[in-house]
């Protein structure tokens, strides 16, 4: 029944963030069973460019590190049982997994990281509700700009800029909202990615990796949302035709005339 449950809200959410969703939690339970390493998912230009193992452009925003399975299943089952993560990496300097770190350390990351989920899916619910196409063009326009700068700042793992951007997109479209911090704090939409970030900071992640994304953010929102209202300006973000014809709903012709037998009879 719990697995029903589960299913069934799963399946509540909407498309984009549901498939992306989906590619994370897949992504780092093939690395929890050591199906896949770290190693052949983080970003690096020259294996992506010389080697052609271009499928890094996509891991790099799909791994997250470990989130917290042993909270997840005690969520889930009411079983209590720490669990260990087993594995540890270290690329450029930067350490994805911490194995010393405690079951209370592990739920804190995970709630972080659900914290980031919940606000993708009130942006898509929101003011891309019945916008698929806008929504994954934000994605790719975010991923695309997220590589360029990530290179410049050695930035290996780019899944934390891209849920930084889209929590600062919907904080920035929901100024009035209150938002509620973990139950200790309340504030204005607009403080939320610097919330986070801060709170970030306490779990040990980079804080380059937050100021990317609320960088992107901010470009995405700027000429989206404040460029296009100035004497003068327009939107210069226009999703190609193919993603709309691809993804969205097609519209009904207003000046569709039904055949007499398609009319409801009166």
């Amino acid at each position: 029944m719990a697995g029903q449950g589960l299913a069934a809200g799963f399946l509540q959410v909407p498309a984009v963030t549901r498939a992306y969703t989906a590619a994370c939690v897949l992504t780092t339970a093939a690395v929890q069973l050591e199906l896949l390493s770290p190693f052949q998912l983080y970003f690096n230009p020259h294996l992506v460019f010389r080697k052609f193992q271009v499928w890094r452009l996509i891991t790099t925003f799909l791994f997250f590190g470990p989130l917290g399975f042993g909270f997840f299943f005690n969520m889930l089952f009411v079983y209590p049982g720490p669990r260990e993560w087993g594995w540890r990496g270290r690329i450029g300097g930067v350490c994805w997994a911490r194995s010393g770190e405690t079951e209370a350390q592990s739920t804190w990351h995970f709630l972080y990281q659900c914290c980031r989920f919940r606000y993708c899916r009130m942006l898509e619910e929101g003011s891309f509700r019945g916008r698929k196409a806008d929504f994954v063009f934000m994605f790719l326009f975010g991923g695309v700009l997220m590589t360029l700068l990530g290179f410049l700042g050695s930035l290996f793992f780019l899944g934390q800029a891209l849920m930084a951007m889209l929590v600062y997109v919907w904080s920035r479209r929901s100024p009035q909202v209150r938002v509620n911090f973990f139950g200790l704090l309340n504030f204005q939409a607009p403080f939320l990615p610097w919330a986070l970030m801060g709170f970030s900071m306490l779990l040990g992640n980079s804080v380059l990796t937050d100021l990317l994304g609320i960088v992107v953010g901010h470009i995405y929102y700027f000429l989206e949302d404040v460029f296009p209202n100035q004497p003068g300006g327009k939107r210069l973000l226009l999703t190609p035709s193919f993603l709309k014809l691809l993804l969205d709903d097609p519209q009904e012709d207003p000046n569709y005339l039904p055949l007499p037998e398609e009319q409801p009879e009166h």
